[in-house]
């Protein structure tokens, strides 16, 4: 019986640590998340820890891990918020704050950053910003 190669390359959920390490740049984020002025007002209302819990298991899975991301579809948990692009890039600009603190290569935090913005229009609205 031929052995053959087989190569098993790193995902990034094991780049980053695994398990724990989404964890903490959950928590890290949205420390920063929360802190922002524009952004905070949409999570008044949310359960940080349903929240947090929520975002373990979407970045696990984003990132290749071996959890199923069991929320309510982006689009969906989105949909009458109203966030602008100006909004969303402002998220953005958090992770790459975050991930800065984690010892990833750059094409890493690229990757991480692209499968964040694949949500883009799912999340941005044709809305003004928050009202309220």
């Amino acid at each position: 019986m031929p052995v053959t190669e087989q190569t098993t390359e790193a995902t990034l959920f094991d780049k980053l640590g695994g398990a724990d390490a989404v964890a903490s740049l959950v928590d890290r984020f949205y420390e920063r998340v929360l802190k922002d002025p524009e952004l905070e007002p949409y999570f008044r209302n949310v359960s940080t820890e349903k929240l947090r819990t929520m975002q373990r298991e979407f970045f696990s899975a984003a990132l290749g891990g071996p959890v199923e991301y069991a929320g309510r579809p982006i689009l969906h948990a989105h949909h009458d918020l109203r966030i602008t692009l100006a909004l969303f890039q402002r998220f953005v600009r958090h992770m790459f704050d975050t991930l800065a603190e984690f010892n990833l290569s750059e094409p890493d935090v690229y990757d991480i950053i692209s499968r964040l913005n694949m949500y883009t229009n799912d999340v941005v609205s044709a809305g003004l910003g928050l009202v309220g």
